[in-house]
């Protein structure tokens, strides 16, 4: 695995490409190996290399000094530095280099120490996230093996459920919101973050998870009677279709704020139902929550 360009890695690492070829060529950093037409392709060894040295280069180390360390010694090096709060683009850099390498303990700590400096909530909007997007440009450039991108997809699963476990109980009184996911999806991390800032901010959620076909709902809207409705869609249902699934939505729960968010739910062209909204950001469903006049729904 791992056939990068010099252009990718200028993208992934922030560091122009010009630059890392005179790191290649003065202090033999990294270690390309040529096509037949004589490309410089790079491994997710020489990635994960120039993440670490961008990081410890970004704190003032000299690249002389960096590049004559080992990889041991760097690694090292990154976990001692990643101390500084509000530096997220050096933060997202190591956690990168840590999942190429399938390093979980030491991408388990980075995470640990982002959130006890952010707390968990910031860190998962300042760190987690930015990773997960620098993560969707390598998987459309076919440039991440899947087990990576699992590896850090459960072990963010488990931060949300453990951080979510650990909130107040909140009582049924409160504004009440469905979570769940459509047939036949199963990116869960948003909807489970959702779920999070929802019972952080004290409102009320039935959580029914990933792969939930309409049919399931039938019953939902009469028995817990929610104010509000949200789900994601990544790959479900078909970018065709999500406009009328939109409409099966606004069928089910007639008097709930329907909230789809996700790349199908924001296609250029699409027609929303009255009453329902696509944030565009984690951020945006943020300053949705903090706008709602939280008036409950009869217990």
């Amino acid at each position: 695995m791992g056939h990068f360009s010099i252009s990718d890695l200028e993208q992934l690492s922030g560091i122009k490409a010009h630059t890392i070829r005179m790191w290649e060529q003065r202090y033999s950093l990294l270690r390309p190996v040529r096509t037949a037409t004589n490309i410089r392709m790079y491994s997710d060894d020489d990635l994960r290399r120039l993440l670490n040295v961008t990081t410890l280069c970004g704190r003032g180390q000299r690249i002389s000094q960096v590049a004559r360390l080992s990889d041991t010694e760097i690694k090292a090096a990154v976990l001692a530095c990643s101390d500084d709060a509000h530096d997220y683009h050096r933060q997202v850099n190591a956690l990168l280099a840590a999942m190429l390498g399938f390093d979980e303990p030491h991408l388990n700590q980075l995470l640990n120490d982002a959130t006890v400096r952010l707390g968990f909530e910031n860190m998962m909007l300042r760190v987690a996230y930015p990773l997960l997007q620098r993560i969707g440009l390598m998987w459309l450039a076919g440039t991440v093996d899947l087990s990576q991108e699992h590896m850090l997809a459960h072990l963010l699963r488990q931060k949300l459920l453990a951080a979510t476990d650990a909130l107040p109980s909140v009582p049924t009184t409160a504004r009440r919101w469905v979570l769940f996911l459509p047939a036949d999806e199963l990116h869960e991390l948003a909807l489970l973050f959702m779920n999070y800032l929802l019972r952080a901010r004290g409102q009320h959620t039935l959580y029914l998870g990933q792969n939930l076909p309409t049919v399931g709902l039938l019953n939902v809207d009469a028995a817990y009677r929610p104010d509000a409705v949200a789900t994601v869609l990544t790959t479900q249902p078909e970018r065709g279709r999500v406009a009328e699934y939109a409409r099966e939505l606004r069928g089910l729960f007639p008097e709930a704020q329907l909230v789809m968010y996700g790349p199908l739910a924001r296609q250029e062209g699409l027609e929303l139902p009255p009453n329902c909204v696509s944030p565009a950001m984690m951020t945006d469903f943020l300053a949705l929550i903090a706008t709602q006049v939280a008036e409950p729904v009869a217990a």
